[in-house]
């Protein structure tokens, strides 16, 4: 998997490339939320601050999205598409949905990426000098540090997105759906289902992961940072965006 910058973290029983995972029956107490990464942009290529701005997929990204909707498309009964309204990963969104049939997608602007103030649109190399309490509030250890110019702390990222996914599970008990969202977005995410457990490496464009949302709400990772897709396609040069600080 892309050699440092990546690393597949697996439960057992976890949804594979090629595989068609655990079976989820109406019976079943939890929803299966196979949440995904939007596709590159340029402006993660050029390593460019977005946060909630509205960047479209590059050439690369559109055609990450047909990787991971290809493989998406092999699983059995998704029955629901759900995405942030960012063009990025709506974009990303409906090619899953036309390769899983004619699934409408239903956009959420609680999965919108974390808004990042006086950051969004400068360059990583330049932050740090042009907006430096902003840059400083970003790195902040403190997780209910604002980032100045309207940016979210990430415990309002936080409770943004794991509300806005518990609301979407508990309609979809039973069901397996696909939610596709951003970079910090996932890492609260993840943090919700892991608090004591981080895996090692960033959020990788187009990067699959399973998590289940029981119906007492309770959350689990089945799978995270999954990219074999791309690596079969041929897209792990590029699109390495993500984790916690990124947008």
């Amino acid at each position: 998997m892309a050699g440092s910058d990546s690393e597949v973290f697996a439960l057992p029983g976890c949804l594979k490339n090629g595989d068609r995972g655990m079976v989820v029956s109406q019976e079943s107490k939890y929803a299966e939320i196979i949440v995904v990464r939007h596709g590159e942009t340029d402006w993660n290529r050029d390593k460019r601050f977005q946060g909630q701005l509205d960047v479209e997929l590059n050439h690369t990204g559109r055609q990450q999205a047909v990787a991971v909707a290809e493989r998406l498309a092999r699983e059995p009964r998704i029955s629901a598409v759900y995405s942030s309204d960012l063009k990025r990963a709506f974009d990303t969104a409906e090619t899953i949905a036309r390769s899983c049939g004619t699934l409408d997608v239903t956009k959420d602007s609680n999965l919108r990426e974390r808004h990042i103030g006086d950051l969004q649109g400068l360059f990583f190399r330049e932050a740090s000098r042009m907006k430096p309490r902003a840059y400083k509030a970003l790195l902040s250890k403190s997780d209910d540090k604002e980032i100045p110019g309207g940016g979210e702390s990430f415990n309002q990222l936080y409770h943004r997105c794991t509300s806005a996914l518990a609301n979407i599970a508990q309609k979809h008990i039973g069901d397996r759906i696909v939610v596709v969202t951003h970079g910090a977005a996932m890492e609260a995410l993840r943090r919700r289902a892991s608090p004591h457990v981080r895996p090692e490496g960033k959020i990788l464009n187009a990067s699959v992961n399973v998590l289940h949302i029981w119906e007492d709400d309770q959350w689990s990772i089945k799978l995270w940072n999954d990219v074999s897709h791309l690596e079969q396609a041929g897209f792990l040069d590029s699109g390495f965006g993500g984790g916690g600080n990124s947008c």
